[in-house]
């Protein structure tokens, strides 16, 4: 499945084309826009978004967070990945080789479906994720 969507998403990718970077005071804005390559819009965001959401495991599992600060966590960084989302598929012709582009995209796709297990996991299996047997910390939370 996963091949399929990426074959998909590589014969819906932009052709390459001559592409210069546009001088920017604002780097949200101008990746928003698409004006900034492709590197710089993928990566500096994918790296934080999965450190943060290691962390937020990680914190959780171990009970040190709420159930509720789970929550709030991952909504802060569904803000970002709106952002991200909307200025890599913008800036997906702003790379030499197409299949960048399409390996961009699916992964802007994957944590889509990431963010949809993590909702089936706290809708439906929050006691076992969270240990809510032993932790007492938010245990109406974990209903």
């Amino acid at each position: 499945m996963t091949v399929a969507i990426l074959v998909l998403l590589y014969i819906s990718a932009p052709q390459e084309k001559n592409w210069q970077p546009k001088p920017y005071s604002n780097f949200l804005l101008t990746a928003w826009l698409g004006g900034v390559s492709l590197y710089w819009v993928f990566w500096p965001f994918f790296l934080c978004l999965n450190a943060g959401l290691v962390v937020a495991d990680l914190l959780a599992k171990s009970a040190s967070i709420t159930v509720s600060t789970w929550d709030e966590i991952h909504f802060a960084l569904f803000l970002g990945v709106v952002w991200w989302s909307i200025s890599i598929w913008r800036c997906s012709s702003n790379t030499r080789l197409r299949v960048w582009a399409a390996l961009a995209r699916l992964a802007t796709v994957a944590v889509f479906v990431e963010y949809g297990l993590m909702m089936f996991i706290r809708i439906y299996y929050p006691r076992i994720f969270f240990n809510c047997e032993e932790a007492l910390l938010d245990y109406g939370s974990c209903f």
